[in-house]
């Protein structure tokens, strides 16, 4: 299962918080992809995933904002 969180707007660390939140409801092995427009998130969602033992499989650049794909550990 894929689920989306768009955490545009929101400053650090409330894109992280709402990720983990999001990610406590679903199960290991399925796929968070979070939108963020934080600067900070360039560190922070990296870390959170390894801090965490999720897997950060991809980010992406989308104009003024990030993609993450977040796999559940």
């Amino acid at each position: 299962m894929t689920d989306q969180l768009d955490a545009t707007g929101l400053l650090c660390p409330l894109p992280v918080l709402k990720a983990r939140k999001r990610l406590l409801s679903l199960t290991s092995g399925d796929t968070l992809v979070v939108r963020t427009d934080d600067p900070a998130a360039i560190v922070d969602v990296p870390h959170f995933c390894a801090e965490a033992g999720h897997a950060l499989e991809h980010s992406a650049q989308d104009g003024d904002a990030m993609i993450w794909t977040i796999r559940k550990a």
